[in-house]
């Protein structure tokens, strides 16, 4: 996906969480059972958008410090190839590591846009993609990372302006990384108010964020003193307490996402897999990473709340992968879905297509997911990952979306 191999690597490093063990490949497509759906999702309204990453310049711009016009021109292109095979949405990552691809008053400039956080780049970049993107009739979700606050644990070269710097206290090394400690109510709260920044200024049609919660990883979250402060006996374990805390700050985002512009949607995309059958009789039949006990993401309490308005769990396996077959997890996440007010979108591993696996060696992959889809009233679009990968005609991909969409 990458054009150099650096970039390639830390793709690899982006989504080796992702990965589940592997697999005995299937490529035939199982029959799709009874879902309960007595008809489809109309064409006009099917979300089918991509994904669009900054950090690491993986999608926009193509690399750091191009000047006004090319950045420009760059989106402007992805925007009409996009729109050229189907595609009527993009969520674009506004966040990628606590800055900003718009003029903040609450953190830097993104180093994406000019190699330097904190830079400014000389336009604003959010208010000129809403609008090339409104101009061609498609819609534009603003993406969050939420509790990133930057890809190395090397503060000194933060902007100054960087609130892992103006507030150290909010931010734990792990892995690497700098996380926010979501266990702090001061730091929600400031996340929300950056969120909200956008909301209140910007004509955006969505708020999206991603998997990013609790870090992924084995190494243990260095949450003691924040547990020990804020708990004080209301949970009897720390698990619990931390899907408090991230329950807490999908309700509080929700509520003030619909009290400032009911109309602006709110959706999450969580890891594909919520919990596995073996840990919760109700959970699915999978064997992999779940999202409630690692990353202490519990989407069955946002759905069941109604905290959100979609939700679009990332499915980046094929149908039939044992470990997580995608044809399973559609099912699960159609049955969660079902007689709530809650959208259900994929989240579809588009970025796998071409990769050197057997069932993931041509299009056809995700074509066949596409098509499953379509046996459930639940699932009402998908989401791509990622803008770049469809455009890059990998093994004919951009041309079987397009014909898959435009003339089916």
């Amino acid at each position: 996906m990458k054009k150099s191999t650096i970039l390639f690597s830390l793709f690899l490093l982006l989504f080796a969480s992702q990965s589940v063990a592997a697999a005995n490949p299937q490529t035939a497509v199982p029959t799709i059972p009874n879902s309960g759906a007595t008809e489809q999702v109309r064409q006009e309204d099917e979300m089918r958008a991509a994904w669009v990453s900054t950090v690491f310049n993986i999608d926009w711009p193509s690399k750091a410090g191009l000047s006004v016009e090319q950045q420009k021109s760059e989106y402007v292109r992805m925007l009409d190839e996009l729109q050229s095979i189907g595609i009527n949405a993009v969520v674009v990552q506004v966040r990628p590591e606590s800055d900003a691809i718009y003029p903040s008053s609450l953190v830097p400039w993104s180093k994406s846009l000019t190699g330097v956080q904190g830079k400014d780049p000389g336009y604003d970049p959010l208010a000129f993609m809403i609008e090339e993107t409104h101009k061609r009739g498609m819609q534009f979700h603003a993406w969050f990372n939420p509790f990133r606050a930057s890809t190395n644990t090397a503060t000194a070269s933060l902007s100054p302006q960087h609130p892992a710097r103006l507030h150290p206290e909010w931010v734990i090394t792990h892995d690497n990384l700098l996380i926010y400690n979501p266990g702090l109510p001061e730091v929600r709260k400031h996340v929300i108010d950056c969120i909200m920044e956008v909301v209140s200024r910007y004509d955006i049609d969505g708020v999206h964020l991603d998997d990013y919660f609790y870090p992924y990883g084995q190494t243990e979250f260095n949450d003691d003193a924040a547990y020990a402060a804020y708990n004080q006996g209301r949970f009897a374990n720390k698990g619990d307490w931390r899907r408090d805390n991230v329950n807490t700050f999908v309700r509080d985002l929700y509520t003030s996402i619909k009290g400032a512009k009911p109309a602006v949607v709110f959706g999450i995309s969580p890891f594909g897999i919520w919990r596995n059958l073996k840990n919760d009789p109700t959970g699915s039949d999978t064997s992999g990473l779940s999202a409630y006990d690692s990353l202490y993401a519990d989407a069955r309490t946002w759905i069941a709340n109604g905290w959100v308005d979609y939700i679009a769990p990332q499915l980046y396996w094929t149908i039939g992968y044992k470990p997580a077959a995608y044809d399973k997890l559609v099912d699960w996440w159609a049955k969660e879905t079902s007689g709530t007010q809650v959208k259900l979108y994929i989240g579809q591993g588009a970025y796998k297509v071409g990769t050197n696996t057997t069932d993931w060696a041509t299009s056809d992959a995700l074509i066949s997911q596409l098509k499953f889809n379509k046996g459930y009233s639940q699932v009402q679009g998908s989401i791509f990952f990622s803008a770049k990968t469809l455009l890059n005609q990998t093994t004919g991909l951009r041309n079987s979306l397009a014909q898959y969409y435009l003339f089916q």
